[in-house]
């Protein structure tokens, strides 16, 4: 076991860090991204406040909660209202871009550099920034994929359409890939029937390809993914190889957090690096081969 050390969250020698992490990717051969939540906030995508408030006040005000994340696990009637809360849920999650650059600053940062991609994200930043498909291991689903909810079998289906086809029901608009409301419209929070997806193997209702319980799908595509990422660390292990943890908190240590640390220990010319507001921790056993910052993971990216 590591034991856990918080890092200073003062800023200063910030720029001194940049400069350290700079030197260590220019001589890397090879970088490991481990992404969690904290990236994608540091993006904009946010699940309270603004954005909430801009596309479920109505759920919010009706069912008394603030987030998404809350609405998300809400119990609700029927399909109709459930897929009323989940098409809008996943449009501007999955669909809509970020509001800021931070993935496409990463991917300027590693495109010419051989790397790969471990996240626990699920909403396909890191693809829509240009980073190879190939190169990328989404441990925790898709909010771009339905799987059958029993589940009968391990498959996973693309919903964009079915997805479109729900919130524009609701009597929103979509321009310029953005959803909107047209002004004076009243939305709908339910979606038709007909529009409710069910699996086309046994008829069961479908539901969102997310890791959530027992029930989650890991398809064809997921284990090809996890041999990628395993294979690649094998064939770098011996290399000068960097770890960069970005945004990953203590949700779900195991898939990120605790191997960082364990490969950074082990690999002779590996190195530790952690972007992370507020919660950039290391462990002593591998302080002198690790960098972290506290900070907001884009302004740092933008310092890159």
């Amino acid at each position: 076991m590591f034991s856990r050390m918080k890092m200073n969250r003062s800023t200063s020698g910030c720029s001194d860090k940049t400069e350290l992490i700079k030197a260590k990717f220019e001589e890397a051969e090879a970088v490991i991204i481990g992404a969690g939540a904290g990236f994608s906030t540091s993006a904009g995508f946010t699940y309270s406040g603004e954005r909430f408030e801009k596309y479920f006040s109505d759920f919010g005000s009706k069912y008394n909660f603030s987030d998404m994340y809350a609405g998300g696990f809400y119990p609700y009637k029927t399909l109709e209202e459930y897929w009323g809360y989940w098409c809008r849920y996943v449009y501007i999650n999955r669909y809509m871009d970020a509001a800021k650059p931070a993935y496409q600053k990463l991917y300027d940062l590693v495109k010419d550099k051989d790397y790969f991609v471990l996240t626990t994200n699920v909403d396909h930043c890191f693809q829509k920034a240009g980073f190879e498909k190939e190169r990328l291991f989404y441990t925790q689903g898709d909010y771009g994929l339905f799987q059958c909810s029993t589940p009968c079998r391990q498959e996973t289906y693309d919903n964009e359409e079915t997805i479109k086809r729900m919130v524009l029901s609701q009597g929103f608009e979509i321009k310029d890939g953005k959803l909107t409301k047209p002004e004076g419209s009243k939305i709908k929070r339910t979606v038709p029937s007909g529009l409710i997806p069910y699996c086309p193997h046994c008829g069961k209702p479908m539901s969102m390809n997310l890791r959530a319980d027992h029930t989650f799908v890991e398809d064809k595509g997921w284990h090809q993914a996890a041999e990628r990422y395993e294979q690649f660390v094998q064939n770098h292990k011996m290399q000068k190889i960097v770890f960069i943890e970005l945004g990953v908190g203590y949700n779900t240590p195991g898939i990120i957090k605790y191997p960082f640390w364990q490969m950074t220990k082990s690999f002779r010319h590996a190195t530790y690096v952690c972007l992370n507001q507020g919660e950039a921790y290391v462990p002593d056993e591998i302080r002198e081969k690790s960098v972290c910052i506290n900070e907001d993971i884009g302004k740092v990216l933008e310092q890159l």
